[in-house]
C-alpha cells in the first residue's frame, strides 16, 4: 500500500498554474480588440467567434476525456499544448482579409486545445484529493477564472505597444501557453491504484436531498427528462455570464468607463467568476444541490436585473455591481453542473456524463450570439439584458421542477 501524498500539493500547484494560463480564452472582450479596431471586423463576426470557441471548448473537453482514458494525461496534454500553441500563433499571423480563418485558428484549434487541458487537468489533479474535493476543484477553477485579471491588462498593454503589437502578442501567448500545458502534462500523473488517501469528512445537512444514487450510463442519462430540464436550466443561467463576457469591455465603455478601467473590469469579472466557483462549492457541501442551484439562479436574476437597470439609467456603479454579481453567478455554473451530474447520475460514468452535461455551454453561447445580434440591431444593451432576465426567470421555473431521476 502506498501513502505518498506529499506530492499531491505540488500537483495542485502545477494544475492551478496551468489553468491560470489556459483561462485566457475567456479574455475575449480584450483579445478581440485588434480585430475590431485595426481590421474593422464586425461585432457579429467577433461574437460568433466566441460562440464557436465555447462549442469547441466543450468538444475538446469531451474528446479529451476519451483520449486520456487510453493515452493518459501526459500524451493528452502534449496534444492540447500543441493545438493551443498552433492556434494562437496562427491567429497572430492573420490579416484583415481573412476573418473566416479566425474561426479555425482561435475557435477550433485554441478552443479545442484548452477544452482538452481543462478536462484533463481537473480530472487528474482532483484524483489526488478525494478527501478535499471542494478545495481542489475550487482552487483549479479559481486559477481558470482569475486568468483574465492577471493576464488581461498585460495583453492590453502589449497590444498598444508599437514595437510589440497584435501579432507578436498572439504569437507569444501561443508559445507560452502551449509550453505551460505541455510541461504540466509531463509533470502531472494520476495516483496509483493502491494509494491510500485520508477518509473524507462527511457532513450531514437537513437541506440535502436524501436518495440513493445509482450509476446511470450516458444513454440512460440522456433518456431522463430530469436531465433535459436541468440541462436547459443551466444553459439559461450560463447564457447570462457568457453574453456579458463576450461584450464586457464594450458594455463598460458604453456607460462612460475610461478604457483602462473597462479593461480592468473585465479582469474583475473573471475574479468574481473564480470566487463564485469556490463559494458555490462551499454552499453545496453545507446546503446540498437543490438549495445551491436555486440560490445560484436567484443570483443570476438579480445580476441581470441590476445590470439592466444600470444600462437604463446609464449608471457605471450599478453596471459594475451587475458585472460582479454576473461573475459569481457564472462561476457557480461549473460547480453546479459537476455536482448535479455526480449526485443524480453517479460516479461510474461521471467523466463522460459530465462532459455532455457541460454542453449546455454551447446552447448558452448561441444565446450570447443572438444577444449580440440584438445589441447590433437595436444599438442598445437594453434588449439583450431584457432577454437575459427573461431566460433567468425561465431557468427558475425549470429549476424548481427538477426531481430525482
Amino acid at each position: 500500500m502506498k501513502n505518498n501524498l506529499s506530492k499531491r500539493w505540488f500537483y495542485l500547484f502545477v494544475g492551478v498554474f496551468c489553468m491560470l494560463f489556459s483561462g485566457v480564452l475567456y479574455a475575449w472582450s480584450i483579445l478581440k480588440i485588434p480585430f475590431k479596431e485595426s481590421f474593422n471586423w464586425s461585432d457579429s463576426t467577433l461574437a460568433f467567434n466566441f460562440t464557436l470557441t465555447m462549442c469547441f471548448f466543450c468538444l475538446g473537453a469531451f474528446f479529451g476525456s476519451l483520449i486520456c482514458k487510453k493515452a493518459g494525461p501526459k500524451i493528452t496534454l502534449i496534444i492540447s499544448g500543441a493545438l493551443v500553441g498552433i492556434g494562437f500563433v496562427s491567429t497572430g499571423l492573420l490579416n484583415a482579409t481573412m476573418p473566416t480563418l479566425l474561426y479555425l485558428t482561435y475557435a477550433v484549434l485554441a478552443g479545442t486545445g484548452i477544452g482538452i487541458a481543462y478536462n484533463v487537468v481537473v480530472s487528474t489533479v482532483c484524483a489526488w484529493f478525494p478527501d478535499k474535493k471542494g478545495l481542489c476543484s475550487g482552487s483549479l477553477m479559481m486559477g481558470f477564472g482569475v486568468s483574465t485579471l492577471l493576464l488581461g491588462n498585460i495583453i492590453s498593454i502589449l497590444f498598444e505597444n508599437e514595437s510589440f503589437g497584435f501579432s507578436k502578442t498572439y504569437i507569444t501567448l501561443g508559445l507560452v501557453i502551449g509550453v505551460v500545458i505541455i510541461i504540466s502534462g509531463i509533470i502531472l500523473k494520476r495516483p496509483d491504484s493502491d494509494t491510500v488517501f485520508p477518509a473524507p469528512k462527511l457532513k450531514k445537512s437537513a437541506f440535502k436531498e436524501n436518495f440513493e444514487t445509482r450509476d446511470f450510463t450516458t444513454k440512460e442519462m440522456l433518456k431522463s427528462f430530469t436531465f433535459w430540464r436541468a440541462f436547459l436550466c443551466m444553459a439559461f443561467i450560463t447564457a447570462v455570464g457568457n453574453t456579458v463576457i463576450s461584450f464586457a469591455r464594450d458594455l463598460m465603455l458604453s456607460v462612460d468607463a475610461i478604457p483602462t478601467l473597462a479593461t480592468t473590469l473585465v479582469g474583475v469579472l473573471s475574479v468574481f467568476n473564480g470566487i463564485g466557483r469556490i463559494i458555490t462549492g462551499a454552499f453545496y457541501d453545507a446546503l446540498g444541490r437543490r438549495i445551491t442551484m436555486i440560490s445560484a439562479n436567484v443570483l443570476t436574476i438579480i445580476a441581470a436585473g441590476v445590470t439592466l437597470l444600470g444600462v437604463v439609467i446609464h449608471s457605471l456603479p450599478l453596471c459594475i455591481v451587475g458585472l460582479c454579481l454576473t461573475g459569481i453567478s457564472y462561476g457557480s455554473c461549473p460547480t453546479v453542473t459537476s455536482a448535479f451530474s455526480a449526485s443524480f447520475y453517479g460516479q461510474k460514468h461521471f467523466s463522460t456524463n459530465y462532459s455532455l452535461t457541460n454542453f449546455n455551454l454551447i446552447v448558452a453561447s448561441f444565446i450570447a450570439t443572438f444577444s449580440n445580434s440584438l445589441l447590433i440591431s437595436t444599438g442598445s444593451y437594453i434588449a439583450p439584458f431584457i432577454l437575459l432576465l427573461i431566460l433567468a426567470v425561465g431557468a427558475m421555473g425549470l429549476n424548481l421542477s427538477i426531481k430525482r431521476p
